[in-house]
């Protein structure tokens, strides 16, 4: 399930048992996953998938990652992931995110991810206008560059 603001996303999932380790905690790799899922929801919401971008010629490629640990989830917990869009540029953007446990409302993680735009060739792009413009309705700021 999955509900949105102009600002902030939710998105839910459940810990499975392979995203933990043999403490029976979630593996530190797999906030990033839920990061993943938090921003491509996000993408979504606004009307458009990373799919979408793909057949448009844009690929995003994470080039910053940033993850600060508050608590722990283990297997079978219910987890919200709620993303907000921080950031827009030209070619560029940067997402925010807060983990938290489900039922209890605790915070997880807080993190970051910063993404560049690039071309078919790999090379860094200016993303199309209609992207840009609907990423920026989202920060609330219709003139920003």
């Amino acid at each position: 399930m999955t509900e949105s603001t102009p600002y902030e996303h939710r998105s839910e999932v459940r810990v499975r048992y392979a995203e933990t380790d043999q403490m029976g905690v979630v593996y530190h790799a797999n906030y990033l996953v839920w990061c993943e899922i938090g921003r491509t929801d996000f993408i979504r919401a606004l009307g458009r998938s990373y799919a979408d971008m793909e057949r448009d010629g844009i690929t995003l490629a994470v080039s910053d990652a940033s993850l600060r640990f508050v608590g722990s989830a283990r297997y079978d917990d219910p987890i919200v992931v709620y993303t907000r869009l921080d950031e827009v540029r030209s070619r560029s953007m940067r997402f925010a995110y807060r983990i938290e446990h489900g039922e209890t409302g605790r915070t997880l993680v807080t993190a970051s991810t910063s993404l560049v735009a690039l071309d078919p060739g790999g090379r860094p792009s200016r993303l199309p206008a209609p992207i840009l413009e609907t990423l920026q309705r989202a920060l609330g700021r219709p003139d920003a560059s």
